[in-house]
């Protein structure tokens, strides 16, 4: 069974930086490609970052690129998302999700694609 599991949110105060890992569980991380999403209070869910299958493409919101950097760890099935020079509207509960696609592929989907999730982890931004 294809499990998502997201920790390491907190209270952090602006400028501050967390990690965030996605645990990934009954699959194998070669086969999909891993998004971190976002929503806020609100507000509507907004993709944040993308990880390919392959591990070689990344893409970000606007909003994050700079800040934020996604990777992963194939031993530990785990992806992870670095955010630095965290803002208040930073605040939210981020989802990690998974999305099939080719073996090793080299693109991201699009975010209405990603049809397995993470249960959440609330990130808050202020001092």
């Amino acid at each position: 069974q294809l499990q998502l599991v997201e920790s390491g949110g907190e209270l952090v105060q602006p400028g501050g930086s967390l990690r965030l890992s996605c645990s990934a569980s009954g699959f194998t991380l070669g086969y999909y490609a891993i998004g971190w999403f976002r929503q806020a209070p609100g507000k509507e869910r907004e993709g944040v970052s993308c990880l390919s299958s392959s591990g070689s493409t990344t893409k970000y919101a606007d909003s994050v690129k700079g800040r934020f950097t996604i990777s992963r760890d194939n031993a530990k099935n785990t992806v992870y998302l670095q955010m630095n020079s965290l803002k208040p509207e930073d605040t939210a509960v981020y989802y990690c999700a998974a999305a099939r696609s080719g073996y090793y592929s080299t693109w991201c989907p699009r975010w209405s694609e990603y049809n397995y999730w993470g249960q959440g982890t609330q990130v808050t931004v202020s001092s």
